[in-house]
């Protein structure tokens, strides 16, 4: 008995056609998206660790000091109003007659200003060191978008570290082990040392870490009852809210 095969032929109509024209493209479209997104992460990289050894050329090749005066210290002549914060009473202001300064003859500090591309000038202020995390940056004196691409910066407070108030610093989260990624692992207890510009370092322990809003600026309170403190800012890893670490000088 003979079988008979009979194959049946595929009949391509014009909407058949049609929806593989649109797989085709589809699929070009895909592979270009992927293409852009891939070229993107490659340049953020590479931004990242170009930015990162900017930061760290400026930390080699940055001289200390010692025995040299700052040259930013405001007279007491121009502030004979003193206010004194206390935990009994809210303030107290005290009017005195200035006294005379004794002769300062120490050299003062060059700060070696740079300039950004954008014409903003800036200088480092100091450097922070965090052991437990590996972390080690210049911090500049002001805070703006174009150098908190190259290095954290003091956000708020005195005008130079290691002095009584709370000195805030800001860095960006990179979600890798670069500025202030490993900030948000930092618990009570952990060191951070701080050095000014004559080479003075001050060591800081982690008493408080919380999260907050953005728009949360309470955290840069200079309210400190007269100690020296530092406040570490940065964003959580989802860059929805900030992260803040607080440390007060170890005595």
């Amino acid at each position: 008995m003979n079988q008979i095969l009979i194959s049946e032929k595929l009949y391509v109509t014009p909407e058949l056609k049609r929806k593989k024209r649109m797989y085709k493209l589809d699929f070009f479209i895909s592979i270009f998206l992927v293409c852009i997104l891939f070229s993107y992460y490659i340049y953020a990289e590479y931004n990242k660790n170009k930015s990162e050894a900017e930061s760290q050329e400026i930390l080699s090749n940055l001289t200390f000091a010692e025995n040299l005066a700052d040259d930013t210290t405001i007279t007491f002549e121009d502030n004979a109003i003193v206010v004194i914060l206390n935990s009994e009473d809210s303030y107290e202001v005290r009017v005195e007659e200035p006294e005379p300064e004794p002769e300062v003859t120490d050299e003062l500090i060059e700060r070696n200003s740079s300039v950004t591309s954008s014409g903003q000038e800036y200088y480092t202020v100091a450097t922070i060191n965090i052991p437990s995390i590996n972390c080690h940056y210049p911090v500049f004196n002001i805070t703006t978008d174009e150098l908190l691409k190259t290095s954290p910066c003091r956000f708020w407070g005195p005008e130079q570290p290691n002095q009584p108030g709370n000195f805030c610093i800001v860095g960006h989260n990179y979600r890798n082990t670069k500025f202030f990624s490993k900030v948000p692992t930092l618990e009570n207890g952990d060191i951070i040392e701080i050095t000014d510009l004559t080479g003075k370092m001050v060591k800081y322990s982690v008493y408080n870490k919380y999260i907050v809003e953005p728009t949360d600026v309470s955290c840069t309170s200079q309210l400190t009852d007269g100690k020296t403190e530092i406040t570490i800012i940065t964003c959580t890893n989802d860059s929805k809210n900030r992260v803040v670490v607080k440390a007060r000088a170890v005595e």
